[in-house]
């Protein structure tokens, strides 16, 4: 999906009035929003972290010193990784690596739903559609992750629903 279609759910998903207009430049079609003042916002990050703000739900950027560190990490790794050229190996190395860190972990910061949840969610959620039961199964905490923020009131929005088992059919899917 195209960053500023991402911009827009998430708009709708924080209940912000005025419906922003988005424009692209260059070859990787980075976002631009013109503000109300005048001044221009560009990449995908800077204008989603703007958007929070606005809806006055800072708390999305993390509470502790620490925990907006991470949701920085994960949403520069959105934009450096997610967002890159991506064929089947450089996909399944990122599915990988997410599964690894999300073990024992219920949200990207550990316990709090934040920024980098709704946009990593978005990102990857091209991928994780087109993913077999059992490439679902090989990434267990990765869909454990991804099925809960997809239940998360109003993220979804008009995207396509993404069916998880929750008996495994494949007994060494790991």
């Amino acid at each position: 999906m195209a960053a500023a279609g991402e911009l827009t759910l998430l708009e709708k998903w924080l209940v912000l009035q005025g419906g922003h207009k988005y424009s692209v430049q260059g070859k990787q079609q980075v976002p631009v929003l013109q503000t109300n003042n005048g001044l221009s916002l560009t990449g995908l990050t800077t204008i989603a972290a703007h958007l929070v703000k606005q809806a006055n739900k800072e708390y999305l950027l993390g509470y502790t010193t620490e925990e907006k560190a991470i949701v920085q990490q994960w949403l520069e790794y959105r934009v450096t990784r997610v967002d890159g050229p991506c064929g089947k190996e450089e996909v399944r190395t990122l599915l990988k690596n997410l599964n690894s860190y999300l073990e024992g972990k219920v949200y990207l910061t550990g316990y709090n739903f934040t920024l980098a949840d709704v946009l990593l969610y978005y990102g990857l959620h091209y991928f994780i559609v087109d993913l077999t039961v059992q490439e679902k199964e090989k990434y267990l905490n990765m869909s454990c992750w991804f099925c809960h923020i997809q239940h998360y009131p109003g993220i979804r929005q008009h995207l396509s629903h993404v069916i998880f088992i929750k008996n495994r059919l494949y007994a060494n899917a790991h």
